[in-house]
């Protein structure tokens, strides 16, 4: 599948630059997004399919509720018993990627993360160069090639991330052929349709030419039919449609609902809580963002542990940063950032380090002190663990934020 490498050597030389520039946009979706998804048949009457579905749903909830142990432990099970599929090893390899998009780039989780994936992309490989694969194996490498490609991206490898997204929507598209009924795959396909529509110029033809045809509203119909009638991704579906209608198309009103369900279903994972807060934040709806604070500071005080307990405790002062970077109040949402970085927690709490540093430099850069906030954007680009804040530090770098922009209130 994907392409010949002759063809890799033609067009990687003239199009070294546009790919770059392409990946980044297309591995939006496998970059900030927890993708925990399956496509068992959900109506299967083989018992071990029905083991799996009922282990693999326990383990993705657990993963979305931030308890990355008991979801690791439910994974290596059904590697046990399936060891020649590649579902327990994608899923370990997103047990992975839930502590990096949690703060946690150590070195090793990266590398761990980096394993896992590869094992995930052998098994599926085996199984189709077999002729025993099924649209589940098309579709576990699909997901598991645009997690290798954002990862490659990470490292500067351009050109292989650029064909690894090209293979993992042929990927998509063949699951997609092989099961018409499936809606956990419109994840995916629905995901590439929205971003690929999104680019311009030479970067739509090239997308179009290489990749994948966009279009908008399709996606966003794909979308928000998985989030309804997907099995196993209908909660990444909804997690991905907040982020677009918050961050990409200023759609508030269609946020609010996905925020308020996720914040509900996942009580112990607070980036949910802070999304809702967002939300309400965007549509001036201070009383209610007033109350999500108040969950915050009740959860602080609720905490078994004082490292919980502080955890709650910087995601109440970075939602006000929020809401005082979102109402231009800059002195008051650099202070609520700064009382965050005077109690660092870097080995149970690294996003709220970098994150408070980079919002930091925003507020500089709002104001108009533009070399006071480089300052902070290239501190973060020095630290060891940026929790990915290293990627819109760099943005930054090129081009300074300005007011009401959907990054003030990331």
């Amino acid at each position: 599948m994907g392409f010949s490498m002759k063809r890799r050597k033609n067009i990687g030389s003239c199009l070294f630059i546009p790919s770059v520039s392409l990946l980044i946009s297309l591995v939006f979706l496998f970059g900030l997004h927890l993708n925990a998804f399956c496509l068992e048949n959900p109506n299967s009457s083989n018992f071990y399919d029905v083991k799996i579905n009922t282990d693999v749903l326990e383990g993705i909830h657990l993963l979305y509720n931030n308890e990355f142990n008991g979801a690791e432990k439910i994974f290596r099970k059904i590697i046990t018993d399936f060891p020649d599929k590649p579902i327990g090893y994608f899923y370990l390899a997103m047990a992975s990627w839930s502590k990096l998009a949690s703060g946690f780039w150590f070195s090793e989780t990266v590398n761990e993360f980096k394993q896992r994936i590869d094992i995930t992309i052998q098994i599926a490989n085996i199984r189709i160069e077999k002729d025993i694969a099924d649209s589940f194996d098309f579709f576990y490498l699909g997901g598991a090639l645009g997690f290798r490609g954002r990862f490659d991206l990470m490292k500067g490898n351009w050109i292989s991330s650029f064909f690894d997204a090209s293979n993992a929507v042929e990927a998509l598209k063949t699951c997609l052929n092989m099961d018409p009924r499936n809606r956990d795959v419109l994840l995916g396909i629905g995901s590439f349709d929205y971003y690929t529509a999104r680019l311009s110029g030479v970067l739509k033809f090239l997308s179009y030419l290489l990749l994948h045809k966009g279009d908008k509203e399709k996606g966003l119909r794909k979308l928000n039919t998985a989030a309804r009638e997907a099995i196993y991704s209908k909660t990444e579906s909804k997690s991905i449609l907040l982020y677009i209608y918050l961050f990409s198309e200023k759609n508030f009103v269609n946020a609010l609902p996905l925020a308020e369900y996720l914040e509900k279903r996942y009580d112990k994972n607070p980036r949910f809580k802070i999304l809702k807060g967002v939300s309400y934040i965007c549509l001036n709806m201070n009383l209610k963002y007033k109350n999500i604070l108040n969950d915050l500071r009740q959860k602080s005080l609720q905490a078994p542990s004082s490292k919980m307990a502080s955890l709650w405790d910087r995601r109440a002062l970075y939602l006000e940063s929020i809401y005082y970077l979102f109402h231009a109040r800059y002195p008051e949402a650099r202070s609520k950032l700064k009382m965050i970085l005077e109690k660092p927690d870097p080995e149970n709490d690294p996003e709220m380090i970098a994150w408070a540093i980079v919002k930091t430099g925003m507020c500089y850069d709002l104001e108009g002190n533009r070399e006071e906030a480089i300052k902070f954007y290239n501190q973060i680009l020095k630290m060891e663990n940026a929790s990915g804040a290293q990627f819109l530090a760099k943005k930054l770098l090129k081009k300074p934020a300005k007011g009401k922009e959907p990054m003030i209130v990331y």
